[in-house]
Formats: structure tokens, sequence, C-alpha cells
């Protein structure tokens, strides 16, 4: 039948030249058509498997994306699901369906064996048969989803769900070997994976556990919605939250312990229409403080920063959106500053990493101290360097100028996408144009950038569409670098995608900055109210290098993706 080849031509896949070729072909050899279309290779496998999909009228199951389910794997075992080369990977406990990918979906006398082997209605999807092979193993074996699975085995006959709702013995339910085995196993494989955030999120008939590994979510993990509550509830005992209160979100944070590794986590609850969301934040206890040239600082960015932490007095500020790494930055400058001879003290909100040596307080507004009230307090113990986590207000701004000009070293951040959009943001705070020129010492915006795995990275020739891309951005930048690597067309690098970084093609996280000197210019700038798009403008015209420009040339070294910078850097 010719059925598949056309859908093919239809959805743009296969040119008409190709398919007449092939039809040909067909013709003279006798081969199907379709046969060919899959032999000759001229459609990606992933393509002719959508098509074919389309053609079953069954859903395709994209097995690179999906979730595991320890509920769909305890039904039926690893041996069943191998030699019928069939993945359950979700149930439906109200209708008793079992989803399941296959590579033949169409095999009537398998799915009756899996239906009367599972007790269910199975629904089959097509799946690729190489990914089949693959992921089978993987998914019974991998720990988080077969712990897991062991799990709810054990509580599957027990009355869970409702015992859970009366709050009296809920401390009963949480407290059972299950319960705190599952939110020890998600916690263990966050490590693991070096994942910096764990989202335990409801939805209407399950709750699914995310990951965000080197910056990005990632779904993992797929539980019944009756273990939800006292799963919530265990995390809630163990960060000190009020487990009978629902209705409003709360906050707290425990220690967790893995592979000899101590990680602390900040707890975040948030009431939802279908439950209480959980989210954690690991923060690692290590001592290792990368330095500036580890961050992915280099060259002139790196000389200007350098030069400016070693004044004495001034304001450096950190910019950038949550997440893109402006913590980690202060805390590098000050390892480099903290010696016997400075007081250096720090506000924050909250406390991520401890420093020896450093006074670090932690704001707390329900008991008065704030940014403002703690840096106000701090002028009177007699600092030379005050880092304070945020200036989030007028107030802040004010008072971190006014310790400026008192001779203090002031380092802070703010949220703007740029380095030159932080000065007309802080004139919006109401500061004194005259005092922000003369106390601004210069100004850091930064993002980070997924790592291409070193254990899959290969390099490609990159398009006309790519390097005419690479010359908008760079301009003489990239003359100069292709004249210093032989003249030639320049290579990029990509991951292959490999187990050591979880089938991503990344591993590892480094920043892109751009770094811009308050310098006469600029400060006469600031005096006249210029807008951002000037102030950017002078500061490239002075040698600043931009952050999508810092982020090319890393993706021509080989660090990064152009993809992945363009996802980071385009605001």
């Amino acid at each position: 039948m010719q059925d598949l080849a056309l859908i093919l031509k239809k959805d743009g896949l296969l040119s008409d030249s190709d398919y007449s070729r092939l039809q040909q072909e067909s013709y003279v050899s006798g081969t199907p058509l379709d046969d060919l279309v899959v032999s000759s290779g001229v459609v990606p496998p992933e393509a002719v498997a959508r098509a074919r999909a389309k053609l079953y009228n069954v859903p395709y199951v994209d097995l690179d994306t999906l979730a595991s389910s320890p509920e769909a794997l305890a039904k039926f075992p690893e041996s069943v699901a191998e030699y019928y080369q069939a993945l359950p990977y979700s149930f439906d406990p109200k209708t008793r369906q079992l989803s399941v990918a296959m590579a033949n979906p169409l095999d009537l006398s398998t799915i009756a064996f899996l239906e009367a082997k599972s007790n269910t209605k199975v629904l089959p999807g097509l799946a690729l048969a190489d990914a089949l092979k693959e992921e089978i193993p993987k998914r019974y074996s991998q720990s988080l989803s077969a712990e897991v699975t062991q799990v709810l085995k054990e509580t599957q006959d027990s009355d869970m769900a409702k015992r859970i709702v009366d709050v009296e013995h809920i401390g009963d339910v949480i407290r059972e070997a299950p319960i705190a085995k599952i939110v020890a196993t998600i916690l263990e494989f966050a490590v693991k994976s070096r994942a910096s955030d764990v989202h335990i999120e409801p939805l209407e008939d399950h709750t699914r556990v995310r990951y965000r590994i080197d910056g990005i979510l990632q779904e993992k993990l797929v539980l019944p919605k009756k273990v939800h509550d006292a799963v919530v509830s265990r995390v809630k005992i163990l960060s000190d939250m009020k487990i009978d209160e629902r209705r409003v979100p709360q906050d707290g944070r425990f220690t967790f312990k893995a592979d000899e590794q101590e990680v602390d986590l900040r707890v975040s609850s948030l009431p939802t229409v279908d439950g209480e969301k959980i989210v954690m934040r690991l923060l690692r206890k290590s001592s290792n403080v990368p330095t500036m040239a580890d961050l992915g600082l280099r060259g002139t960015a790196l000389k200007i920063l350098e030069e400016s932490i070693r004044v004495p007095h001034g304001i450096i500020l950190i910019t950038g959106p949550t997440g893109s790494g402006k913590t980690t930055t202060l805390y590098s400058i000050l390892h480099i500053l903290n010696t016997p001879k400075v007081n250096i003290s720090t506000l924050e909100d909250p406390v991520e990493y401890q420093i020896d040596g450093v006074n670090q307080v932690q704001i707390n507004p329900k008991a008065g101290l704030t940014f403002a009230n703690g840096l106000r307090s701090f002028l009177r113990q007699d600092p030379n360097i005050i880092m304070v986590g945020e200036i989030r207000d007028n107030e802040t701004a004010d008072l971190a100028i006014q310790a400026s000009l008192t001779g203090h070293l002031v380092f802070s951040t703010l949220h703007t996408n740029s380095s030159a959009g932080a000065l007309p943001r802080l004139l919006d705070m109401r500061a004194e144009p005259f005092l922000l020129a003369s106390t601004m010492t210069c100004v850091v915006a930064q993002r980070v950038v997924r790592k291409i795995c070193d254990k899959c990275k290969e390099t490609y020739t990159p398009t006309a569409e790519m390097i005419t891309e690479l010359k908008r951005v760079l301009g003489p930048l990239y003359d100069s670098f292709v004249a210093q690597h032989g003249g030639n067309v320049p290579q990029l690098s990509r991951g292959r995608k490999c187990d050591a970084c979880g089938e991503s093609g990344y591993q590892g996280r480094v920043g892109i900055f751009e770094v811009l000197k308050v310098t006469e210019k600029i400060g006469k700038l600031i005096l006249e109210h210029a807008p951002a798009d000037s102030i950017e403008q002078a500061a490239v015209t002075d040698g600043m290098m931009l952050m999508e420009q810092d982020g090319y040339l890393k993706a021509l070294e080989g660090v990064t993706t152009l993809e992945e910078v363009m996802r980071v850097a385009r605001t």
C-alpha cells in the first residue's frame, strides 16, 4: 500500500522528485513503495514513525521526552516488556486504561495478552523500535522508577487516599516507610542528576515530578494522585512547615545527605486548584568557590571587573533574570576580596552559601529586618565592603549610593535584561543622576548557558545561514577569530547525546557576560537621563563586548552551541 508515502508527501517530508523516483523503482523491483521510502533513508525515521502513527490512527510516543510512570511500569514485568517490545508509560486508575508504547501497535494478539497480564484496557501507541530496545531496560532499571514502582506495589492495597483526609491521623501515614522512601528516592535522584530544583506538581489526575537540570526543566516521574497529599505532608514535616495549613503558601528548609554529600533544601509550598505544589531548591554545601575565569569571564571583561573590585569605594552591580548565576558571581568576587584586613558584611535573602570570615545576615521582613533597615545598621558596623542581595526599592538604592559616597565598596544585584538597562532603572528609582554618575563603577550583565558534553562532543561545518548570523552578531570579531584560526571556515560543536549527559548533549553550565565600565562619557549620559540604547552604544564604542557576542565566541570555541546562546541571550 502507498498510504504512508502519500502522507509523507502531503506533509512536505517527501519531495515530489523523490516520490516519483521511488515509485518508479517500486514498479521495476516489485518492492512495496513504503518499504523503499523507509530503506532509502530520504525521510528521517522519526518522521516515518509519526506518519505511520497518523496512518494507524494511534498516538506517536516520543520516548526522549516521556516521563517514567512507576504505576504503569508496575502493571507488567520487564521480561514481558522486553519480549513483546512494549513499554507501559501511563495508567488511568478511573478508567483502568494503560497506555503502552509499541513498535507494532496493530499486533492484536500481543495487545490481548498484555490486557490479560495487566488486568487493564491497553491503549497502544507507536514508538521507534530502536528507541524501545534502548529505553525498556533503562526505564525498568532506573533507580527513580524501579524503587518508586516497588513502593507503589506496597501501597496499592492500602486505603491511603481515604486516610490522609483525616488530619489527626496524618502523621501515621506520612511516617510509613513507603512514603518516606518515595521522598528519599526523589531527593537522591535530584542529587545524582545535578538538579538545582525539584517541582512536585499536582495535576487533575496525577502528580508529576520535574527536575531543573542545567537550567532546563525535565519531567522524570509521574505519581498516582492518591499518594500526592502524603508525599507533600512528608516534605512539609521535614522542612518544619504546618501540615494542616493548605490554604496559604509556606516556606521551610532542611538538610539532606546523599552519596556522602550534604545538601541544603529551601522548600516552598503553593496552594493550586489541584492541590499543593512543592518546589525544593537544592543548595550544595561546597567549599569550592569558582574563580571568575571558571565562571566564563575573560579578556577585557575580566580585566575591567578585576580593576573595579580593587577600587576601595563605589557600586558594582550584577544584573540578569532569576537563575542567571548572579549570586555565584558575587560569591566568587567576595572570595577574592575576603582577607583578614577587610570587614565584609552581606545582607541576603536567603544566605545560600556560608563563607568563613564574612558577616552574613539573612533578611527577615516579618521581624522588620529588610534590605533597607539592614543596610542602615551595617553602616554602624564599620564595614569596608557591603553586599546587598538585591536593590528592590528607592530606599535601598538611596542607602547603597550613600554608603558608597562614604567610602564603602558596595555590591548588589538588579533585575534588568542588559548592563546598560541598569542605569535608567536606578534613575526610575529616583536616584539622583549626579550621585549615580559619581558612584557607579561598573555593571555586569550575565546569563548561563549549558556546556556541550565532553563525552559525546562532535564538530560539524555550519550552514551558510549560520555563518551569516555569526557575521551579523560578531562583526569584526568574526574576522579576527577566523584570522587567528588559519583563515578557514570555523567549525561548530554539538553533543551527540549519551548516558553521561542524560541524553541531552549538554553537561554543566558556563556564564556569558557583558561588563559595562562607567566612564566619564557614560557618566555624562546618566546626567542627561539618556536611554539604555544610547548608553549601550557608547559602551560598545569604548570596546564593550555584548553578551550575545560573548556567547557566539564561546560557541565558535566549542564550549556551547549557537542554539543555546540564542535561547538565553535574546531578550
